[in-house]
């Protein structure tokens, strides 16, 4: 499928999102690092890559700030940023200013001090995922299954003292094969937090529980843990500064304006995806992912496929009044 019509592109706001990252640097005299993402992007491997071209060549900082906004994606990715960052700091304090979701809330963990706004929320972090077998939607996409949903479902028919085998029921609407990846799944969830906690704390006892309460306290995977919530969990949370929250609530819009929605529709069946998924920026350079695809739907199989797909990571470098971008190859 091709097109002569003008592919809608988001706008890139370097120079705008560098003025907020200097000014918070300048009058608070702390090293930033921010790490966001969309709606429709998520926490993943390639993120790793990113943050390592970013801070490679610092010295070993006192102490990072890490902004985060995110609503979750890969924990085992979490780990492994939070193994780089403290390579590359002696402490490590995450700030969050609203969502830091799922495998955010992992990521989270591994900071020395976690600093939260009036709008801050983390999350629990139990396990769902889609898996090749999983069930298909209306659609025909695959959903996501969650081990806490099934728990509860095998929960239930135990309490309706049926006395079938609840498994041959379930097992004509969720492969078997599903069942066993969930669990696996979820005994990694609490490895995850459990490794990230020993970062900087020492009481094992103390991390376990906070890992448990974590994929298995509470009864929605998106329930917002609040500031005093958080506190109470055992988490070291602190107050984020105003000026520090005003400004990075700026730094998020701008981002929010970054990653727009930028779709182009050729016709009912076709359109162009060019969104801006990730960022991770700091002082003098961001690196973005944006999708750049073709999407076709087939009634046949009623669903959209993806052709022509050139997504790219993006590296921004340079000043304020002068920059340039390149395709940024990740190794």
């Amino acid at each position: 499928m091709t097109s002569k019509k003008k592919i809608i592109k988001p706008p890139v706001l370097f120079p705008e999102t560098q003025r907020l990252i200097k000014k918070i640097q300048a009058t608070k005299k702390i090293k930033i690092l921010s790490y966001w993402t969309s709606i429709r992007g998520s926490i993943c491997q390639n993120d790793v890559n990113g943050i390592y071209e970013i801070i490679k060549d610092w010295e070993v900082q006192d102490k990072i700030y890490l902004f985060i906004k995110s609503d979750g994606g890969d924990g085992k990715a979490s780990l492994r940023i939070i193994n780089l960052l403290r390579e590359h700091t002696k402490e490590l304090v995450v700030l969050v200013t609203g969502e830091c979701s799922s495998a955010a809330t992992i990521l989270a963990l591994g900071a020395d001090e976690i600093h939260m706004g009036p709008l801050a929320f983390l999350s629990a972090v139990d396990t769902s995922l889609t898996h090749d077998l999983s069930p298909v939607d209306k659609d025909n996409s695959l959903v996501s299954v969650s081990q806490d949903e099934l728990t509860r479902v095998l929960k239930l028919w135990k309490e309706s003292e049926k006395n079938e085998n609840p498994y041959s029921s379930l097992y004509s609407y969720i492969h078997p094969l599903v069942f066993g990846a969930l669990d696996r799944a979820s005994s990694l969830s609490i490895k995850l937090c459990t490794d990230i906690l020993s970062y900087h704390m020492a009481d094992k006892k103390k991390a376990q529980a906070i890992s448990k309460k974590l994929n298995s306290d509470y009864p929605s995977h998106n329930y917002p843990i609040l500031f005093k919530e958080a506190k109470e969990m055992g988490l070291n949370v602190k107050p984020i500064d105003k000026e520090i929250h005003d400004v990075l609530f700026q730094l998020n819009n701008l981002y929010s304006t970054m990653a727009q929605k930028a779709l182009t529709d050729f016709d009912e069946n076709n359109y162009h995806d060019n969104e801006i998924r990730n960022i991770i920026e700091a002082e003098g350079i961001q690196i973005y992912y944006q999708t750049d695809k073709d999407w076709h739907y087939r009634n046949d199989e009623r669903r959209y496929i993806p052709l022509n797909d050139n997504s790219s990571w993006y590296k921004v470098r340079g000043t304020i009044q002068k920059f340039n971008t390149e395709v940024f190859e990740l190794r």
